[in-house]
């Protein structure tokens, strides 16, 4: 794996989900690899959701998430800006998108991402040149497609 990585915010919220014996692992197998290769990028977006989400589920843990967010910063979040937004409209319109999953692949644009790890988009699907990746059905070990 050679390409950045875009990582949708689904995969570190499953990295710390106990309660998901099959995807827990996968999606801490995907950070590691990720860190190790220095691919990963992130969005500013994706930092907020997982604070969000993981404060409002594990409250316990939300300290945890809060170092996660500081380590995550080495991937050099996109900030949500003027010309991210006008991609990502452009994008909803032409896939017929949510606004949300249009902004993350407008995010992976500006990274110059080649990949979007998510499960929430069809995997294998190409989003102008960006290419999802579902990271429960693709093991980080294996080489990626395209």
């Amino acid at each position: 794996m050679t390409a950045p990585v875009f990582v949708d915010t689904n995969v570190l919220i499953y990295s710390l989900d106990k309660t998901q014996p099959r995807k827990q692992p996968l999606a801490e197998r995907w950070r590691a690899e990720l860190w190790r290769s220095r691919r990963g990028r992130i969005s500013y977006q994706v930092l907020q959701e997982f604070y969000a989400n993981v404060a409002t589920k594990w409250p316990a843990i939300k300290d945890q998430a809060r170092a996660e967010i500081r380590d995550l910063l080495a991937w050099r979040p996109v900030p949500i800006d003027g010309p991210v937004i006008e991609q990502a409209w452009k994008l909803q319109d032409r896939y017929h998108l949510s606004f949300w999953d249009s902004l993350i692949i407008a995010a992976a644009k500006a990274a110059s991402c080649r990949y979007l790890l998510t499960e929430d988009l069809q995997a294998g699907q190409d989003l102008s040149g960006v290419l999802v990746v579902n990271p429960f059905l693709q093991d980080p070990a294996s080489p990626l497609p395209g």
